[in-house]
């Protein structure tokens, strides 16, 4: 294969993202996305099984370069209350990306069965999140971990919503100046 040759999966997957973000999962039909990736409809059925195969893989690789991006802002970081605040500059970096629409999840969810692989990637998201929100927060020796990482993630969902549902990016940075209260004022063991 020669390096000009870019894959037909590869090529549906970088449509799909681009056009089910921008337009949303329930209103790009797989037509569009097929002639947007340039390959034959086979080529769709070759490599998913169909439109859902499809917005899963999509949604796993928006879930895939979050968690990267929030590592990138970790990294070298050992202080827990740092890491969980490096959150909120990851998220500060995605707001100011030309084109935000929001959390992926949440939109492709928004029209969703219960159940379907939409709801599913949103779920394994937010629970990745708040995981890794109160693991770090019992590593920070809270006295209430739980609670702290549920205000983080109450902070943060506000960060999203209001940087897009508002157009307000100096949302994240509210945000991320409340959690630093949260974290400063919270007890610890």
């Amino acid at each position: 294969m020669s390096p000009a040759k870019v894959p037909a999966r590869h090529r549906l997957l970088e449509a799909a993202d681009r056009l089910f973000y921008s337009e949303g999962v329930h209103t790009v039909g797989i037509d569009r996305v097929i002639e947007e990736a340039g390959v034959a409809k086979g080529s769709l059925f070759y490599n998913f099984s169909g439109k859902d195969d499809l917005i899963a893989a999509y949604l796993a690789g928006r879930d895939h370069r979050r968690r990267d991006r929030i590592a990138k802002f970790q990294h070298g970081l050992d202080d827990p209350v740092h890491k969980l605040l490096a959150i909120f500059e990851a998220l500060g970096e995605a707001v100011a990306e030309p084109g935000y629409k929001g959390c992926p999840f949440a939109n492709a969810n928004a029209e969703a069965r219960p159940g379907s692989v939409e709801s599913a990637a949103l779920r394994t998201f937010r629970d990745w999140m708040a995981n890794a929100m109160l693991s770090l927060c019992e590593d920070a020796g809270y006295a209430h971990p739980g609670d702290v990482s549920a205000r983080l993630c109450l902070l943060y969902d506000g960060a999203v919503a209001g940087s897009n549902l508002d157009a307000q990016p100096q949302a994240v940075g509210i945000a991320k100046e409340l959690a630093s209260m949260v974290l400063e004022t919270a007890p610890r063991r």
